[in-house]
């Protein structure tokens, strides 16, 4: 389990800003995250490095914000939403991650489809 401080909260989240990203047992880049003071609030995220390897937002801005240079790598996730026609994620507002810091923010990029078709 990771402890993760959001830069701002989350929309529709406020006021957390401390998560609890956990991985979820079985598939790989898999998680949960969860408000550290409301853990019955719990958002599914999955690493876009697995399954949207092909992702490439631009996110230096993000990754500046949580203390991230130039040559610093940040894990990206994106928030999965399951649905009767299969689950989608939002391209439009990954969640960049400095791992080393535990420090997080949502950025919000412009061109990226918000509930793009996982695996699709």
């Amino acid at each position: 389990m990771s402890a993760l401080t959001f830069e701002e909260p989350l929309p529709g989240l406020a006021p957390h800003t401390t998560y609890l990203l956990e991985p979820v047992e079985g598939p790989e880049g898999v998680f949960t995250l969860r408000p550290a003071d409301a853990p019955e609030i719990r958002l599914f995220v999955l690493d876009a490095s697995v399954y949207a390897p092909t992702y490439a937002p631009k996110v230096a801005a993000a990754s500046q914000q949580i203390g991230l240079g130039p040559d610093e790598r940040a894990r990206i996730l994106v928030v999965a939403t399951p649905g009767d026609a299969g689950t989608s994620v939002n391209l439009a507002a990954p969640v960049v991650v400095n791992e080393t810091a535990g420090r997080a923010v949502q950025a919000v990029l412009d061109g990226w489809a918000v509930r793009a078709p996982l695996g699709g």
